[in-house]
């Protein structure tokens, strides 16, 4: 058992991914898109994320009690005289831990390990109607510099 005073941040395992999903569905974006009562499709992405060494799904532990989630991607690239990235997604703490700077532990963690893997930038989306993650990333340092788009297949 983990101390019950500070998260752990360790890479996620299996037998994380009810309380993984079951955070990603707990809020009203969320609840639109995941079923946390059929865990098939995450069990299958998880086992393609666990098999590519450029993906990190992480969570935070507290005693032991999946707190927190984030996945990291790291993506080598030509432009910026080929800079290598990192693609910060799926940043979820439990709604009881919300204010505790689990949130910022996770991105720090994530910048850290962006520099570790010899990234030039660190980039994240989050979703338009999100405006206290948006206050929270720029708090962190991060600019609202580009506009993003998606196409649903």
């Amino acid at each position: 058992m983990t101390d019950p005073g500070q998260p752990v941040i360790r890479p996620a395992t299996e037998e994380d991914l009810p309380a993984i999903v079951a955070m990603l569905a707990d809020d009203p974006l969320g609840a639109t898109r995941e079923s946390p009562d059929d865990l098939t499709p995450y069990m299958k992405a998880f086992r393609r994320l666990a098999d590519d060494p450029h993906q990190h799904v992480v969570v935070a532990v507290r005693g032991d009690r999946v707190v927190g989630t984030l996945q990291l991607t790291i993506v080598p690239g030509l432009s910026r005289k080929g800079a290598t990235r990192s693609i910060i997604e799926g940043v979820r703490v439990h709604a009881d831990e919300r204010g505790g700077g689990l949130g910022t532990r996770f991105i720090q963690w994530a910048v850290e390990r962006s520099r570790r893997e010899h990234c030039q930038l660190v980039q994240l989306t989050s979703d338009m109607t999100r405006t206290d993650a948006h206050r929270f990333y720029e708090r962190l340092g991060f600019t609202a510099s580009h506009i993003g788009f998606k196409l649903s297949l």
